[in-house]
């Protein structure tokens, strides 16, 4: 009897999730989410991954563009140039870890009036 009790309850929960368009939207969103953390990232070439990075850092900072390039070779992403701060440094860097596809980031990027680091 009590499992039946539960049971409806849950029935009850259910059907005013169903209705209500808010729950809906949470709900696809996190399945949306979890097939996003369990999909293994797809395989791009060089050309189309370098694409994609500046695509992410010159979206917001395009005074950046012609300072700072983007280079993928064999799947390893280096960006070079300089720009003012450290902390636009670590952002940039940060930027392009999150890209779907990139697994390494080779950090060239420099302060004015220090030198430009070497490639590794």
């Amino acid at each position: 009897m009590r499992k039946l009790g539960l049971l409806a309850a849950l029935g009850a929960v259910l059907a005013w999730a169903t209705q209500n368009r808010n729950v809906r939207a949470f709900g696809h969103k996190a399945v949306a989410a979890v097939r996003r953390a369990v999909t293994p990232p797809p395989a791009y070439d060089d050309q189309t991954l370098k694409a994609k990075v500046e695509s992410e850092l010159f979206r917001e900072e395009r005074t950046l563009k012609g300072v700072v390039n983007v280079n993928v070779q064999q799947g390893v992403t280096q960006l070079r140039g300089e720009v003012g701060s450290p902390e636009l440094i670590e952002e940039l860097v940060g930027r392009a870890h999150k890209v779907r596809g990139v697994g390494e980031v080779e950090n060239l990027l420099h302060l004015p009036g220090t030198p430009a680091p070497m490639h590794q």
